[in-house]
């Protein structure tokens, strides 16, 4: 049954497209399943890091499912449709557990843009990035106008969405879109997130909130994130929480 599968292997969780009929085109069905599988990741604790992989096809991912939301009227195309898979996007961008694409084949539209919420991706040889909305009569939804242009700069994304151009492997890794193109992206993947997954899990998380504030994912709530672990992990909170039950004026210690 098509849709998105979470695979528990140990510390590294693997979410996987498997829609291999429609070149794993997604559907509003997975933008929902991803919302609840990041969910459930975030409140696993034996979970280190995560593999974002796809069922084999001739693309990774080739975007949103055009028989989908073909259907919807323009208002809830943009009310419904949009809204959705930026909520599934941005809830897999802010995972405070590192991710990794593995990519092995072509990420057009909402692929490319599933692909640039990850932490880091890795591209096989023959894979080709590409954003064909404009050619559809619409425009990138999911961010790619937005988060794509941070990652990988202005001018590669007027050049696929504005000139239709595709980029292939090697120079998405020259534009620092991939951390490695290698023939076996999935292995790499899996060997990057274990790597992960033998680090300090704490360290890592902070590190990745910190990283996103100065490159503006989401900054407000990074930041108001980190004071309030720090708030959090101080002597005062424990006695504030304590006075409030004991229904008395705390002692604070500035500790």
């Amino acid at each position: 049954m098509s849709g998105v599968h979470l695979i528990r292997r140990g510390e590294v969780a693997e979410l996987r497209l498997d829609n291999p009929g429609k070149l794993n085109a997604l559907s509003m069905a997975m933008l929902n399943a991803l919302v609840a599988h990041c969910d459930a990741i975030e409140r696993d604790d034996v979970i280190r890091a995560v593999v974002l992989s796809a069922e084999p096809a001739r693309a990774f991912c080739a975007g949103a499912d055009i028989a989908e939301w073909g259907g919807y009227s323009p208002r809830d195309f943009a009310r419904h449709w949009v809204r959705a898979g930026h909520r599934a996007f941005d809830r897999l961008a802010r995972l405070a557990k590192p991710t990794v694409a593995a990519i092995y084949a072509h990420a057009f539209g909402g692929g490319l843009e599933l692909a640039a919420a990850c932490d880091a991706r890795v591209l096989g040889p023959r894979a080709t990035l590409a954003l064909p909305e404009t050619g559809l009569g619409i425009v990138p939804g999911w961010s790619g106008t937005q988060r794509l242009v941070r990652l990988i700069g202005e001018p590669a994304v007027k050049e696929m969405a504005l000139f239709g151009r595709r980029i292939p492997a090697e120079r998405a890794l020259a534009l620092g879109f991939a951390a490695e193109v290698a023939d076996d992206p999935t292995a790499i993947a899996f060997a990057m997130a274990e790597r992960s997954a033998g680090l300090s899990p704490r360290a890592v998380e902070i590190a990745k909130a910190m990283i996103h504030a100065a490159a503006d994912e989401d900054r407000a709530a990074a930041i108001e994130a980190l004071g309030s672990a720090a708030a959090g992990a101080a002597e005062d909170r424990a006695e504030g929480v304590a006075a409030f039950g004991a229904k008395r004026p705390p002692e604070f210690s500035g500790r």
